[in-house]
């Protein structure tokens, strides 16, 4: 199957070239696909991950089909599969596909245009880690030796475990930190102040009140106090040590809002490079370039 489904179908050489790219499109490098289509099919809601990919769409000058569930034979009972298939049919080059089933393009073998996964249930989120690795790298110029700790809602993250493994791939030594509840064992666990002072990267992670609260038997207060990123904390970092966040944020639940645009935060800095990673990744979807 075309396209992106998970990181781990790709070598970290491949990984470095995307990036690489990436960053020689923020640069200014320019590729131009006018006679192209693609398709954004997103099943879950989303802001940064589907707006991200249509600046990056128009960006190359393609064309963008937006894909609405709600109005579409989906609504009728129409398979995932038949639905891709059709835009197939009538011409689209790619697919753009966020879906809350976990591994959804298992069911599309067949199609045969490309597949960029948007995010799929709680596993894989491949080009938000790619993001996260390109602000990691414009930041610190590599990525063997870097310490991380990644915060929060663990066990229901697609962002923790796509980064975990690749992470660790690349040669990062990662931990986890959080409630006791969201430990799913994916990394070695370390008190989240000692995080604090230790990492080079404290990455936090929305916590889904609306659907985890009584399983922690916590307040939005509590968690704050015991593991949100306060002004205090960002204090204690070390002085190169920088804050990331997939986002949404909840402004003082995990991080507090002041920390949120401080100097050490890379959390807008994440978002304006999602562009230029789903670019790289849509321009080798299309037509197999990684360079200008």
């Amino acid at each position: 199957m075309k396209g992106l489904l998970t990181l781990k179908q790709l070598s970290v050489e491949k990984i470095l070239e995307l990036i690489h790219f990436a960053e020689d499109l923020k640069k200014g490098c320019r590729l131009s696909y006018p006679n192209k289509k693609v398709a954004t099919l997103f099943f879950e809601n989303s802001t940064r991950t589907h707006y991200s990919f249509q600046c990056a769409i128009l960006n190359l000058e393609a064309k963008i089909l937006d894909f609405d569930a709600k109005v579409s034979s989906v609504s009728k009972g129409e398979s995932l599969y038949d639905t891709v298939k059709t835009l197939e049919a009538i011409g689209v080059d790619a697919v753009v596909i966020r879906h809350q089933e976990d591994e959804y393009f298992k069911q599309l073998e067949g199609i045969n245009i490309p597949i960029l996964n948007g995010g799929d249930g709680k596993s894989n989120h491949p080009t938000q880690s790619l993001l996260d690795l390109m602000t990691i790298h414009e930041e610190f110029g590599k990525f063997e030796g870097l310490k991380i700790c990644i915060v929060g809602d663990i066990a229901h993250s697609r962002v923790a475990h796509t980064n975990i493994e690749i992470m660790r791939r690349l040669g990062m030594e990662v931990y986890i930190s959080g409630p006791e509840e969201f430990n799913d064992n994916s990394a070695e666990w370390i008190p989240f102040d000692e995080a604090i002072e230790k990492m080079d990267i404290i990455m936090m992670l929305r916590v889904q009140f609306e659907r985890h609260q009584e399983k922690m038997k916590m307040s939005i207060e509590e968690y704050h106090k015991k593991y949100g990123m306060t002004e205090e904390r960002m204090n204690k970092m070390k002085e190169h040590a920088i804050i990331m966040h997939p986002a949404p944020i909840n402004r003082g639940v995990e991080i507090a809002s002041n920390c949120a645009e401080a100097p050490k935060s890379r959390i807008f800095a994440q978002m304006t490079n999602g562009v230029y990673i789903r670019m790289a990744v849509i321009s080798q979807a299309l037509d197999g370039k990684l360079s200008c």
